[in-house]
């Protein structure tokens, strides 16, 4: 790890969203907690964090989201339920996503101004040391995941990394979308960045992608950042000041993403997980293909 690059312990999970792109679904169920093949989506983005070494993880929070929460705790009953039937298998499995002691954090958003304001209500608890950010309804399906490639990049450079992919030039007013200045392999030297820019005028086809390191000097910024895009104080914002200042690197890691807040992103994500599962790829392919 280079000299001027600080451990990364902590990550930043927003999780206060409504997941209106995927109701009736989520009226009562958190969008994080939707299902993909026979987990949450929440337990793929966990079980990333801790790939790429983090042992803090922060979720921000919103009304209705005790179920999180719940997710990652003992449920006894169940548990015993399961010991006395003999499913030990299952109950391992359960047992292994549970937080350990003081590993995870919630703290509330009150109110939905933004992926920039979620960060920063998370500002006291991550305290003065680097973060990452992992949007919670995007897998990334890579080997390794996306935040430890992520983290390699950063434990040789330092400064703030940011998760990127190559998406249509047709799509790029959908995104964040990043300003190049000159690239090696899959590090790209940013210049500055831009959310959603008009149709014809994105300085590349690189998005954002739901995957960050930053460091803590974007608390200050995001404290006092104008709303943007969609009226709301975005991250794409505060992290163009601090570019002014520190160094950004884009990585365009290896992986397929899956953008799970979106109804037909969340069938793919399902259909695409469950063919690579080695105890139900064969049943899946055979299901699918008998609806065709």
């Amino acid at each position: 790890m280079t000299a001027h690059a600080r451990r990364l312990r902590k990550a930043v999970l927003p999780v206060a969203g409504l997941g209106t792109r995927v109701l009736p679904g989520t009226k009562t169920t958190p969008k994080e907690l939707l299902n993909v093949v026979d987990r949450p989506i929440l337990s793929y983005i966990v079980e990333e964090a801790r790939e790429a070494g983090i042992e803090h993880i922060v979720f921000v929070t919103g009304r209705s989201k005790g179920a999180i929460e719940d997710y990652f705790d003992h449920q006894i009953e169940l548990e015993a339920q399961l010991l006395a039937k003999g499913k030990i298998e299952i109950l391992e499995m359960m047992n292994a996503e549970l937080a350990s002691a003081g590993e995870m954090s919630f703290t509330r958003q009150m109110q939905p101004k933004g992926l920039g304001h979620a960060v920063w209500c998370a500002r006291d608890i991550i305290g003065d040391e680097p973060f990452a950010v992992i949007l919670p309804d995007v897998i990334v399906d890579g080997q390794p995941g996306a935040l430890k490639q992520l983290a390699d990049v950063y434990a040789e450079l330092g400064g703030n990394v940011i998760g990127v992919e190559s998406v249509p030039e047709s799509e790029t007013h959908k995104y964040g979308i990043v300003d190049p200045d000159g690239r090696e392999g899959d590090r790209i030297r940013m210049k500055g960045m831009i959310e959603k820019p008009p149709r014809g005028e994105a300085p590349s086809n690189l998005s954002i992608s739901g995957r960050y390191i930053l460091q803590p000097e974007i608390f200050d910024i995001l404290e006092t950042q104008e709303r943007g895009a969609g009226g709301e104080i975005q991250l794409t914002d505060g992290m163009a000041r601090l570019m002014r200042d520190q160094r950004f690197t884009a990585v365009e890691y290896a992986g397929v993403t899956h953008d799970c807040g979106d109804k037909i992103g969340l069938l793919r994500a399902n259909v695409a997980l469950a063919l690579k599962r080695p105890d139900l790829g064969e049943a899946a392919r055979a299901a699918i293909t008998a609806l065709l």
